[in-house]
């Protein structure tokens, strides 16, 4: 063990957050605006407060458990060490359904945007672009990594600051609302809240990612401390700018009826908003959004695969090394990149599909393994403070992530269920027929 080589404890509480608000993708709010603004009637801000709400007894969650397992590896780690090491195999391979697939995502919507801005260059080619650029700057320091995610999360800020701007001279010119102090985007008399919880449902997949900032644990000099405040501050400050700017765009947009086409609204809302030439720059910042996104899923990838290779779960020699330079889990790296590529022949719901279900069945076994350790385990119920802490609020993560199974869609769920089965068939292989435990890496062994 003296001799290891690990990951470099280098990254700041800012650092952390900003990769985390990277991986959620700040401008999703225009992807959804259209469908959630038709569901709700008029008022996705309220729809993302109810959402927001549900997702931090979920982060709270993460937190709690971080504190005493402080190692990479996410849910997988903390349902491993919880509740049985069978069952964390299980939802860390479901996990990467989330993790892994959600690169080759940002690639496919990479070919997507820049074929419509460039229609005569092959589609590959953006592809393979695409993948080289996040590849080769995940292989690097994670605090190059970190640094640039900040500043591709602060250029959609701008752009989204900008936004507002020009909403504002739209409303005092007679625009939307014509106001823009009003409570009308959160609450009015005809509001209908059984339809603002089905757009709060659909409004819960743009706060996927929050979480993978605990992939990260072993990159913080104090991860105990550390990373339970970056996966509040990341979820708290993702759900403050999704509100925000649903707020505004509600304003100049009460209703969905200027939209020709409302389940794909973004290039519409820009150009209604700021005309042609901020149209034109809106959609190249939509770029640089999903190589944010890129650059976060492909490190928090890597460091799950490289906790399941230390694991010796997957083979130890590929997935459990770090680079003794870069400090990096590079072959991990490369791997993620060559999966990426499959951007190439995939379709886009294909790949959604499969990352919903990977990310729901993670957030379902986190508040279940706060259950499991400190009520179960460490009694911690005999107390009011405690039975509030460690049962009730991880209960209401977990019905709130019920509701989410429940709407998700059949293709996730068959598609889901297969690669599960699959997991279940390499784990009934790796501990001969479960008469033996999956290996683990202690915890204890972690030098903090």
């Amino acid at each position: 063990m003296e001799n290891e080589v690990a990951l470099k404890r280098s990254l700041k509480l800012w650092q952390i957050v900003m990769m985390g608000l990277a991986y959620m993708t700040p401008m999703v709010v225009f992807d959804t605006f259209g469908i959630v603004s038709g569901i709700t009637g008029g008022h996705v801000p309220t729809a993302y407060i109810v959402a927001l709400v549900g997702m931090l007894f979920t982060a709270a969650s993460y937190g709690k458990l971080v504190k005493v397992f402080p190692a990479a590896g996410s849910a997988y780690t903390y349902t491993q060490k919880a509740i049985n090491p069978h069952l964390g195999f299980l939802v860390g391979w479901s996990s990467l359904l989330d993790y892994l697939f959600l690169p080759m995502v940002n690639a496919l919507l990479t070919k997507i945007y820049l074929t419509a801005l460039f229609p005569g260059v092959p589609t590959w080619i953006w592809v393979v672009l695409f993948v080289a650029i996040v590849t080769i700057l995940n292989l690097r320091s994670v605090n190059v990594l970190a640094n640039f995610n900040a500043l591709f999360v602060l250029i959609q800020i701008a752009i989204m600051a900008v936004f507002i701007i020009l909403v504002v001279k739209g409303l005092n010119d007679g625009e939307g609302t014509g106001e823009v102090f009003t409570l009308m985007p959160f609450v009015n008399e005809g509001m209908d809240f059984s339809a603002i919880i089905t757009g709060a449902t659909i409004l819960c997949f743009s706060f996927l990612g929050f979480d993978a900032v605990t992939t990260l644990s072993e990159e913080t000099p104090d991860p105990k401390k550390t990373i339970p405040k970056a996966i509040f501050l990341t979820a708290l400050w993702g759900g403050i700018i999704f509100i925000t700017a649903s707020f505004f765009i509600q304003l100049f947009f009460p209703d969905i009826s200027r939209f020709k086409e409302p389940d794909a609204a973004l290039p519409e809302i820009a150009l209604y908003v700021g005309g042609k030439l901020f149209q034109s720059i809106f959609l190249c910042t939509t770029f640089v959004n999903t190589l944010a996104s890129g650059l976060a899923s492909h490190a928090s990838v890597s460091r799950l695969l490289y906790v399941m290779g230390r694991d010796k779960v997957f083979p130890e020699k590929w997935f459990g090394q770090i680079h003794p330079k870069w400090k990096t889990p590079a072959i991990n790296v490369l791997i993620v990149g060559v999966i990426s590529m499959s951007a190439l022949f995939f379709d886009l719901v294909t790949a959604t599909s499969l990352i919903n279900f990977g990310a729901l069945m993670a957030f379902t076994f986190v508040n279940l393994s706060v259950i499991s350790h400190f009520i179960i385990r460490e009694k911690e119920h005999r107390t009011i403070k405690g039975c509030i802490k460690y049962l009730i609020m991880p209960l209401i993560g977990a019905i709130a992530i019920g509701i989410l199974w429940i709407n998700l869609e059949a293709s996730s769920l068959i598609m889901g269920t297969i690669w599960f089965i699959i997991g279940f068939c390499y784990l009934l292989y790796i501990t001969k027929a479960f008469r033996k435990a999956p290996p683990q890496y202690q915890v204890e062994e972690i030098q903090l």
